[in-house]
């Protein structure tokens, strides 16, 4: 690096006090340098995939038929030695590492004079990573997929049966031109950090949005509390680098001269491979990824099964007969064995409403999945409904029903429609037990999806609305 690259140094004026002289003049106090010690190795490992579990994703990828799923994961690393999941665990024995090694270092270069050049790099570093991060989420927000319109299972089931997260998540899938905006400040930001010249601008944008994603994680019991606050410290590393200037500029009023140290590339090829490095991040993580949100969000969106249901079924039922084992169960609301209501989704997902009790799945972490068997959007949080995947052989007119969230639990159910809003159901269930059901198609309207067909306009001078 020394042969091939120098670098320039612009002083500040002597006028000017410690805080707010470039950090290209004079030399580093000992405490700054082995706190940047900490801080290169501790950032270093947090920014660079060095997990060998990343390049075993890496290679899983079939990078002739990349999908924006890919990408997302590959922009989502954080390293992890403990277990799949983010935990602070990870981060605190980065941290040792990071001390142990700035330790060693210290004794190795005891008469360094200054680090700015390596930190100049590893703000490079960390906005890179940062800004791969934004822009990963803020894709699948500007095409709102991460919260999609309700499910019509979700919409028929009591309040009090989701969990908080669940909530937080449908509340903001009925706004998605909300979930657009919020996405669109994350794309900003992102693209703000890839020039150094924006980046404290990035960073005031930055770290109140992630830090309300980080406060509504914690408040709705969401699984992204670790990974947002990683984001933030990110930022705050970066905002950092100027935020002594700033105070002295807005808060004292003083005068203050920016940081204008700049690597300087004698080397054409580091000149021209730094260019080429940059234009490869902006093409693979804003060009190729946007496209391919664009087109899933289009054709292939991952929260929901893509596998089409039963043709003309989708919408609520009453469950007007329920016979098991040649006896008729009259409705009770209290009953675990009765069917209360069943939903056909457009997709191949039947749901029941029960008393019987379930377990419920709890995952909360954003993954994204085209295989149908492992998106579970749908019931994640859900509680008071049975979620089942089904296969439909339309010759035979059988329904084989497999529990989402507990495969032992499966239905064999031959259907037939004597007309538009009825469906039969006869066959076998779990344990043997025969079921005869009758379910009569309840017409049932969704205000959100009324008001996309038609519009909201004002109805009159009080400023209420119709359909």
């Amino acid at each position: 690096m020394a042969q091939n690259t120098a670098y320039r140094r612009l002083h500040a004026t002597d006028a000017l006090p410690a805080a707010s002289r470039p950090a290209a003049s004079g030399a580093w106090t000992p405490s700054e340098k082995a706190l940047f010690r900490v801080a290169f190795i501790y950032f270093t490992l947090q920014c660079i995939p060095l997990d060998w579990k990343y390049y075993r994703r890496v290679f899983q990828i079939d990078w002739l038929n990349l999908t924006y799923g890919d990408i997302f994961d590959l922009a989502r690393y954080q390293p992890r030695f403990f277990e799949d999941q983010d935990t602070f665990l990870n981060w605190l024995l980065v941290l040792a590492i990071a001390v142990a090694g700035a330790v060693y270092w210290g004794t190795r270069e005891k008469n360094r004079r200054d680090y700015n050049l390596l930190y100049y790099w590893l703000r490079v570093v960390v906005r890179y990573r940062l800004a791969a991060g934004l822009i990963a989420y803020g894709f699948i927000k500007f095409y709102p997929l991460q919260a999609p319109l309700p499910s019509i299972s979700n919409l028929n089931t009591a309040y009090g049966d989701f969990s908080a997260w669940k909530l937080f998540a449908l509340s903001l899938g009925v706004v998605p031109d909300y979930e657009s905006f919020l996405g669109l400040v994350e794309l900003v930001g992102g693209l703000l950090l890839l020039h150094r010249k924006t980046t404290t601008i990035a960073t005031l944008i930055v770290i109140p949005f992630t830090g309300n994603v980080f406060f509504s994680n914690l408040a709705y019991e969401g699984g992204e509390y670790v990974y947002s606050l990683y984001l933030i410290v990110l930022a705050v590393f970066l905002f950092a680098f100027d935020a002594a200037r700033l105070y002295r500029l807005f808060a004292l009023e003083k005068p203050t001269q920016p940081n204008r140290f700049t690597p300087e590339f004698s080397d054409t090829r580091l000149k021209f491979g730094r260019v080429a490095l940059k234009a490869a991040f902006v093409a693979f993580f804003v060009v190729v990824y946007g496209s391919k949100t664009y087109a899933g969000y289009h054709s292939n969106p991952y929260q929901y099964p893509a596998k089409a249901g039963l043709p003309g079924a989708a919408g609520l039922y009453n469950v007007e007969q329920f016979v098991i084992n040649g006896d008729t169960l009259l409705y009770s609301p209290l009953d675990p064995v009765r069917w209360k209501d069943v939903v056909f989704e457009k997709w191949a997902t039947l749901s029941i409403r029960s008393s019987r009790p379930l377990v419920v799945d709890s995952t909360n972490v954003e993954q994204i999945h085209f295989d149908d068997a492992r998106r579970n959007f749908e019931f994640a949080g859900s509680g008071g409904r049975h979620y089942y995947g089904y296969d439909l052989d339309e010759s035979s007119k059988t329904l084989k029903l497999i529990n989402k969230v507990n495969a032992v639990d499966q239905l064999i159910l031959h259907y037939s429609r004597p007309d538009s809003t009825t469906i039969q159901l006869s066959g076998i269930a779990n344990g043997g037990d025969s079921l005869q059901v009758v379910l009569k198609k309840i017409n049932k309207k969704y205000l959100f999806e009324e008001v996309k067909k038609v519009g909201r306009r004002p109805s009159g001078p009080g400023g209420d609305f119709k359909l």
